[in-house]
């Protein structure tokens, strides 16, 4: 390998926004500072169609090309959307010319001449559960993900302190993925309304504002986490009702 190609290499391996950029991926600024940050957990709450999926696949082939023997979990809740995110995943790779031979490639699985692997699962317990020493799992359509199964997943990131990165639009107020985005846990949050999107026309938002509705509009496209409409009680109604100090009794008296 010649000298340039060489650099060239080393800094795509330090960056990788500038891998995207290799791969014809003009990174968004938020999308630039997501791919260059070392967080071991991180949460995409992201308006349909600003990028998160294609953001992610970077990272995973950045992650499968530039870490030899890497296990890279793609896990959605049904195999289909687990598929998609493998498309993307192979398209950056393939349109980064394929950096590093590929071994085997399946409709599901891209295994690299490094030993890294790709993987796609659907979003089954029993499917996930035989895999370990995972070096990033992402997690796509979180808010659709059961706790069970996210549960069932996060201890395949105990022994090789892999990453997780969780991206989804909100999908009322339950589950882990809301949970985790309002807890005081450590992840890196990452908040993207459609309106913060240069690639989404004003005029598209506002037609699509009056077919669905302010209710599914504001959770699509402006990442907002809302109750069940047919919800009885707010849910920061029912949180106030609760009181988290203790009172004490004196017995003595």
């Amino acid at each position: 390998m010649l000298a340039t190609e060489l650099a060239a290499d080393l800094a795509l391996a330090l960056d990788p926004a500038a891998l995207a950029g290799a791969a014809g991926i003009v990174p968004d600024d938020w999308q630039a500072r997501m791919l260059r940050s070392t967080a071991p957990r991180l949460l995409l709450n992201c308006s349909r169609q600003s990028g998160k999926s294609t953001t992610t696949a970077c990272l995973a082939v950045h992650t499968a090309v530039y870490e030899p023997r890497a296990l890279v979990l793609l896990l959605s809740p049904t195999l289909r959307q687990s598929g998609e995110l493998f498309k993307k995943c192979l398209a950056v790779y393939r349109d980064l010319g394929r950096p590093v031979p590929a071994a085997s490639e399946t409709a599901l699985t891209l295994t690299l001449g490094n030993g890294s692997r790709i993987v796609s699962l659907p979003g089954k317990d029993g499917s996930i559960r035989g895999y370990s020493g995972v070096t990033l799992l992402v997690i796509d359509e979180a808010s659709r993900v059961p706790n069970d199964l996210y549960i069932a997943c996060r201890p395949m990131l105990a022994v090789s302190g892999g990453r997780l990165v969780a991206l989804s639009t909100p999908f009322g107020t339950r589950g882990w993925w809301y949970e985790a985005w309002r807890s005081a846990e450590p992840w890196e949050r990452y908040e993207i309304p459609a309106t913060a999107c240069p690639r989404i026309a004003p005029a598209f938002l506002e037609e699509e504002r009056r077919t669905l509705g302010e209710w599914w509009f504001d959770q699509e496209y402006l990442c907002r986490f809302l109750d069940a409409q047919s919800a009885a009680f707010r849910s920061e109604d029912i949180d106030a009702a609760f009181s988290e100090e203790i009172e004490t009794w004196d017995l003595h008296q």
